[in-house]
């Protein structure tokens, strides 16, 4: 289907030409002006869409003071959002906003759905004990996806699955919250409104899933930490944060494996490597 079917389907009437947007490495952007107001569009597999969608619904009615754009409607192909206006950073409403995200849920690690980490199919079958699901949801999987690619060699995989066997003997269990899922840099919108999350790949699980992954490919800085921890009712990260950011920078880094090749390879084993050490100190 076109877009501009799509936008008709939904009962919007475009007055300028798309203009197209990054849409990272997976998917179609536009930018479209509406007499509606202006609209994002996205163009992707229609069942990562509804993913999407789903995800974007449920960080909405989490009720943070983060801004999620607000679904239109799904027509195929086409994903249709509000679009948002640029506007100055707050790395402190972000860290404040992540933290309200971050509220525990009385649920299962995992979700009703499996969806995608970006063209990564991503199992969210429900477990009660965080640890296994970190394991068998997440590195694992991943793990020998990659091993299958020829990615990791059996005796790295091997040394993947004795890090993953060990999360019981130092990682606590925990109540989960609702995670982004997939919160790089790039997913972060500083807008008019104030910080805002687009493209989740949402879960329950640890919240540290979020920090690792925006440390990984960023720095977020001492303003966001400092109101991210306070707001948690901390004065600080806790003592294993490092530990912890090693472990869940694990899955994103075998994602990226998996999906653009052998680049980070030297990533996975030096993070491998390092939760290795922490293990025998």
């Amino acid at each position: 289907m076109k877009l501009n079917d799509a936008l008709e389907t939904l009962g919007l009437a475009a007055t300028a030409p798309p203009r197209a947007l990054s849409g990272g490495d997976m998917a179609e952007v536009w930018r479209i002006e509406t007499a509606q107001g202006a609209v994002v569009a996205k163009r992707d597999d229609p069942e990562r869409l509804a993913g999407e969608a789903e995800g974007l619904a449920a960080l909405g009615d989490a009720g943070s003071s983060l801004v999620i754009p607000a679904v239109m409607g799904q027509v195929g192909s086409w994903l249709v959002m509000e679009a948002l206006e640029p506007g100055p950073a707050d790395w402190t409403a972000l860290g404040r906003g992540l933290a309200e995200l971050h509220a525990p849920c009385e649920a299962a690690h995992g979700w009703a759905h499996d969806n995608a980490c970006g063209a990564t199919p991503q199992p969210n079958a429900p477990l009660h004990d965080g640890r296994a699901f970190q394991r068998e949801r997440r590195l694992m999987p991943l793990g020998e996806a990659c091993h299958g690619r020829g990615l990791l060699s059996r005796s790295e995989l091997a040394r993947l699955k004795q890090v993953a066997d060990q999360l019981e003997a130092w990682l606590p269990d925990q109540v989960p919250s609702l995670v982004h899922g997939d919160l790089w840099s790039g997913n972060v919108i500083h807008s008019s409104r104030g910080p805002a999350l687009i493209d989740p790949a949402v879960y329950r699980h640890y919240p540290e899933v979020d920090l690792a992954m925006l440390t990984l490919f960023g720095a977020p800085g001492e303003a966001f930490f400092e109101a991210y921890w306070q707001a948690r009712g901390r004065e600080r990260a806790p003592a294993d944060w490092p530990r912890r950011e090693a472990a869940f920078q694990l899955y994103p880094l075998l994602n990226h494996l998996l999906l653009f090749g052998r680049g980070y390879h030297a990533a996975v084993l030096r993070t491998i490597t390092r939760l290795e050490q922490d293990s025998n100190d």
